[in-house]
């Protein structure tokens, strides 16, 4: 009985949809820490411009936020990273699938070990994006009375 190697291929190729599935959601991941990394920048900046201010409790609440800012942005950062290393590991992942099938080597224990790793890494990005979610809504002073308005 022969193989058809049009039919491997095939049926490699679709092991290997689910990997880019999963690598076009990290993406959006990457985009939106992206985004809210620059949008930390751009507020950093503006508070920065204004840290000479003269009026010592407006001083204090610039620098509580230039930290708070600063924390948001490294846990940002560590997002992206993570979510990049994942999304690098799947990619290995699928040449290594390719690899396995074109040259039979024997390697699903390690095709399973990236894909471990690159969950973890996402995972541990995931976690980095919702502490950093967290820690800017605990920033927020929306409802709250502020030093202006008492």
């Amino acid at each position: 009985m022969t193989i058809d190697p049009t039919h491997d291929i095939s049926q490699v190729i679709q092991l290997a949809v689910a990997p880019v599935f999963l690598l076009a959601g990290i993406g959006a991941f990457i985009n939106v820490s992206t985004f809210r990394l620059g949008r930390i920048f751009d507020r950093s900046r503006l508070l920065e411009a204004n840290v000479a201010d003269h009026d010592p409790a407006r001083h204090a609440k610039i620098v509580a936020d230039l930290s708070t800012l600063r924390r948001r942005a490294r846990l940002a950062y560590l997002g992206i990273t993570l979510d990049i290393v994942a999304a690098l590991l799947v990619c290995i992942l699928i040449a290594m699938a390719f690899i396995e099938h074109f040259f039979g080597f024997e390697i699903r224990g390690l095709i399973g070990g990236l894909f471990i790793a690159a969950m973890l890494s996402l995972i541990g990005g995931l976690l980095a994006f919702l502490r950093e979610v967290f820690v800017a809504v605990r920033g927020l002073s929306i409802g709250r009375p502020t030093q202006e308005t008492q």
